[in-house]
């Protein structure tokens, strides 16, 4: 069951997670989009760097690394 709309920052490492939005715009926009981030994709926290940004992520297969000012434009239901 959805825990209701978050952001992907606010995921916690091994939580997963669906996309339902994105608030950039233009080529930062474009950025995610080709990061595989678009809506109803499964996303998971997989590792956290020893400062604690940035934030690796599975998407779509891939381990991808995203700053959490970057995260934080992400808008996900976290999957329980």
């Amino acid at each position: 069951m959805d825990e209701g709309i978050s952001f992907l920052s606010s995921l916690k490492i091994g939580e997963k997670c669906v996309v339902k939005g994105l608030n950039a715009e233009g080529k930062e926009r474009r950025r995610m989009l080709d990061l595989g981030l678009i809506r109803d994709t499964t996303v998971e926290a997989a590792l956290k760097s020893p400062s604690g940004d940035p934030v690796a992520y599975y998407i779509r297969g891939a381990l991808i690394a995203l700053r959490s000012e970057d995260a934080a434009k992400v808008q996900i239901n976290i999957l329980s």
